[in-house]
């Protein structure tokens, strides 16, 4: 692969991983009702509804799910997959198989989602602890359903939870799950980044 080709993935990849983060921080944001007036979430919305609002006309949520944004999310992650595809193999991939792999795709962005919030919560409660920015708040807000469940199999011992290790077992589990459904789908790694 020529130095314009490496240029041009580098480029794809930044721009599709920033744009399904922005979309599905929008969903995860609604499905775990996280602060509505937080500052983060404000600037989330603002940058997304420019998309979202137009799209809920047709398909509005569906009880605490953002179709709209989890749709976009899928789409975005198509088109990135069909970009590398394009750039890598020379061709545009079956559309049923498009979709398919972008499902997978927007599945190992979220477990990657999940994993690097919850180190940064655990990071921001050893040196912030006690502080009220609206960033620790909303980690908070989206990680502890996702934790709550697993203290309750490991509770905290000693003022010290070790909840997170089985957490981040239980994404890698599901990583590899991912990576070999992915693989028998006909997927590249090189075509989603995060599996």
């Amino acid at each position: 692969m020529g130095a314009v080709n490496e240029i041009t993935v580098l480029v794809v990849n930044t721009l599709i991983s920033l744009a399904i983060f922005v979309f599905l921080l929008r969903v995860l944001l609604q499905l775990v009702r996280a602060d509505y007036y937080n500052p983060i979430s404000q600037t989330i919305v603002k940058i997304t509804n420019p998309l979202v609002l137009p799209l809920r006309k047709v398909l509005p949520p569906v009880g605490r799910v953002d179709t709209s944004s989890l749709l976009l999310a899928v789409l975005v992650q198509a088109i990135g997959i069909a970009v590398l595809y394009k750039i890598y193999a020379g061709g545009i991939p079956n559309p049923a198989q498009l979709l398919v792999w972008a499902i997978l795709g927007l599945c190992g962005a979220i477990l990657s989602f999940y994993f690097f919030a919850i180190i940064a919560h655990i990071i921001l409660s050893w040196v912030a602890q006690g502080t009220h920015h609206p960033a620790a708040a909303l980690l908070h807000q989206i990680t502890e359903p996702v934790m709550a469940p697993f203290r309750k199999l490991i509770p905290p011992l000693g003022g010290l939870d070790l909840s997170p290790i089985l957490v981040f077992l239980s994404i890698n589990v599901l990583e590899v799950l991912l990576r070999h459904v992915g693989a028998s789908m006909g997927l590249h790694p090189a075509l989603v980044m995060g599996l």
